[in-house]
């Protein structure tokens, strides 16, 4: 019943990510990027450390010698990745943000044959250009010769932006291979991250870095179902079903969140978003399905480090 069970903890990790994407549409000119992510940061390293800092302290000769990675890992996804989004939810829906997340599986096998030398495949670079096609569709608002003429949102750029970070620290995180894993890894990288974004709170200005009854409830959100409780049930789905199978579920991410930005902000989802949503993320799939390699050595099997 344990196994068969099993596919609720990526499931339900993917339903709490979507709503971290609605959260970060809501917190958009009401609270500071660095703000919300400073906050959160510190609420997570706060809920750890009831039950990570002491086995922490004890495996510390383990831990300082990659105190420098830790700090690279926790800048790449719990500073530089959090405040693009932050900053992209200004000026783009939910719907877009999902989409450009949902990439990350593509883009960490991309960047795995740069940095890891791993062989391209078939599935990568075909679907690299159905997902390409799908993104120019999406951001166009089904008109790819508006673009030439009207631009696109800022917000898309960031978010692409935000999804190549995460991807980056996936591939970093495989490359160095610590030796210190789980919620160990992830309290180190939080606390590296919330250091490196005290400065960055500090220059935010004061109006938008205050805590109320509106910013409080999207930062315990951000900083414990996100940040805490979202991390553990995609690890326990990794554990049990394996990384492949549950980066499928990435799939699934921007439907969520499309039915959030519905309910929620009144969003509302058209036909380019199903159209141009659907060859990005066919394009995601393909690189599961298609894993012959280009060239004569073993297929590349994408890994998604969350």
């Amino acid at each position: 019943m344990k196994n068969k069970l099993a596919f609720l903890y990526p499931l339900i990790a993917i339903i709490l990510w979507s709503g971290n994407v609605i959260v970060s549409r809501m917190s958009a000119h009401t609270i500071g990027p660095e703000a919300i992510t400073f906050y959160r940061l510190l609420f997570a390293v706060l809920l750890m450390s009831t039950f990570v800092a002491a086995p922490a302290w004890r495996n510390r000769a383990v831990i300082w010698p990659h105190l420098g990675q830790f700090a690279i890992l926790g800048f790449l996804a719990m500073c530089l990745f959090q405040s693009l989004s932050y900053l992209a939810a200004e000026s783009t829906t939910a719907t877009n943000m999902a989409v450009f997340t949902a990439l990350t599986p593509l883009l960490t096998v991309a960047l795995s044959a740069v940095v890891l030398k791993d062989t391209p495949t078939v599935g990568m670079v075909g679907g690299g250009i159905l997902s390409l096609v799908g993104l120019i569709y999406l951001v166009s608002a089904g008109d790819p010769g508006a673009l030439i003429q009207n631009g696109i949102h800022l917000g898309d750029p960031l978010m692409l932006m935000a999804a190549v970070v995460y991807a980056l620290y996936g591939v970093l995180l495989k490359r160095w291979n610590l030796p210190v894993a789980g919620w160990q890894s992830t309290y180190m990288q939080a606390i590296c991250a919330l250091t490196i974004m005290f400065p960055a709170f500090l220059a935010t200005p004061a109006p938008m870095r205050s805590l109320n009854a509106e910013t409080f409830p999207l930062i315990a959100y951000a900083g414990g179902l996100a940040s805490v409780v979202l991390p553990f049930l995609w690890i326990r789905g990794v554990q049990i079903l394996g990384p492949s199978r549950c980066a499928a579920f990435m799939n699934l991410l921007p439907v969520f969140t499309a039915l959030g930005a519905i309910t929620m902000l009144g969003e509302p989802v058209h036909l380019y978003h199903v159209i141009g949503g659907g060859l990005a993320l066919t394009g995601v799939a393909c690189v599961e399905i298609f894993r012959r390699p280009l060239r004569g050595a073993p297929p590349v099997v994408p890994e998604i480090v969350d």
